[in-house]
């Protein structure tokens, strides 16, 4: 099987010149796929061409996106190297898989330094595009302005961590020059009730959530929580914004309303 990356396809690497760092964001994130061989040949063979291709153009240092969903349905703080990784979605097993690849990257050169940061739930301007990959931010945001019932899974109280993208910036240029996997997170969990009601104290809204069934409990990550003391340790990483800070900021970008 030939694998093209459509991506790579026609770039003049030696135009291009010596590249510093690489910071390598791309992936398929769609968490609801089950097509197990698209997200590998997206999420790791792609990753696999990329980094050979930079390597080979001089670069010395890789940071890539991984993803809190590798922990799979954790019933409590996941902490790297102890956690064990249990993904049950195609998605979080290629982030999983990513990972093992760039350890024995690293290993086969070791003059190149590979960390990985595994993401909870980014969010902030500029994710509109995504459509419904965006944030769970954006999309229930984007339901209340138009005077919907915000949409979430029954009860509400499932947790997750969320990252403003200013903060992900910041994890992102201090993991240059580091090596090995670290969680990229705040380390306090909100649910989506708390979310809702956050929404309407900075959105000027009063709506009630509009609860339905989650269609894929078994898969489904229901609480998702951080042990960030190795990012602080590894690259002195700390998120700075809260959710309730991050959604105003969000808000007064314009970027919430579009």
């Amino acid at each position: 099987m030939t694998l093209l990356t459509p991506g790579l396809v026609g770039i003049d690497w030696k135009r291009i010149g010596k590249i510093d760092v690489l910071f390598h964001l791309a992936a398929n994130n769609d968490t609801e796929s089950q097509d197990a061989e698209e997200m590998y040949h997206a999420n790791v063979e792609a990753s696999r061409e990329l980094f050979e291709r930079v390597v080979r153009s001089g670069c010395k240092q890789i940071v890539y996106a991984s993803s809190t969903a590798v922990y799979g349905i954790s019933p409590s703080s996941c902490v790297e190297g102890k956690t064990q990784l249990s993904s049950t979605t195609p998605y979080g097993k290629s982030k999983a898989m990513l990972e093992r690849f760039a350890q024995d990257f690293q290993n086969r050169n070791p003059q190149v330094t590979l960390a990985g940061l595994r993401f909870c739930n980014v969010y902030g301007p500029a994710e509109n595009h995504k459509g419904r990959r965006a944030s769970m931010i954006y999309q229930l945001a984007r339901q209340m302005q138009a005077g919907s019932r915000p949409r979430i899974f029954r009860s509400g109280e499932q947790k997750r961590e969320w990252l403003y993208v200013e903060d992900a910036v910041d994890a992102l240029l201090r993991a240059a020059g580091a090596s090995g996997v670290v969680n990229c997170g705040t380390g306090h969990p909100w649910s989506f009730n708390e979310i809702v009601r956050t929404l309407n104290e900075v959105l000027g809204t009063s709506l009630e959530p509009e609860y339905f069934d989650n269609p894929r409990p078994d898969s489904y990550q229901s609480h998702v929580q951080c042990d960030m003391g190795l990012a602080k340790e590894k690259i002195g990483f700390e998120a700075r914004i809260d959710l309730r800070a991050g959604i105003a900021k969000y808000k007064n970008s314009g970027a919430l309303t579009r």
